[in-house]
């Protein structure tokens, strides 16, 4: 059974239907979330501003970002009748798929429910998949969600 579910988010589309069918497994497992945000600290991080730039501006609004999405998602969770809490974590330049893998192990969840981009070729091969690399390395189950297809263009 599911009770102790891991979702990472990060604010985008795909991590929103992964949170919602999240949502909706702990609705039948009457199981608990936690979302996780995971901050790469680094990722504005050129190298050519200043040290106190980076850690006086940058890292606070990178920060209050975090907090924004897990707030949000907190928010969706309990208008659905779902308990949750929630976890920023700092990735200190590592993957982030290993700090989510780290967190469901700490945490000691059930399930993992991550939406993926679903990336494929070049992008893929450049970018990396997160969603992944969490599958492949996670000691529990892992829901992949797609985000939603593309309405076509019609001419």
């Amino acid at each position: 059974m599911y009770l102790k579910i891991l979702v990472p988010i990060d604010g985008s589309a795909p991590s929103i239907r992964g949170l919602d069918e999240a949502i909706g497994v702990a609705k039948l497992t009457k199981g608990t979330l936690r979302l996780l945000h995971v901050l790469d600290d680094l990722v504005f991080a050129t190298g050519f501003e200043a040290g106190i730039t980076y850690t006086n501006d940058i890292l606070p609004s990178l920060q209050r970002a975090a907090e924004r999405i897990v707030a949000d998602g907190c928010a969706r969770v309990a208008a659905a009748g779902v308990t949750a809490d929630s976890l920023v974590a700092e990735c200190f330049g590592r993957r982030a798929s290993d700090v989510i893998v780290e967190q469901a192990k700490t945490w000691n969840a059930d399930l993992i429910v991550i939406g993926s981009h679903g990336r494929r070729g070049v992008s893929r091969a450049l970018l990396g998949s997160d969603a992944e690399q969490v599958a492949r390395a996670a000691p529990v189950p892992v829901l992949l969600v797609r985000a939603a297809p593309e309405t076509p263009v019609r001419t």
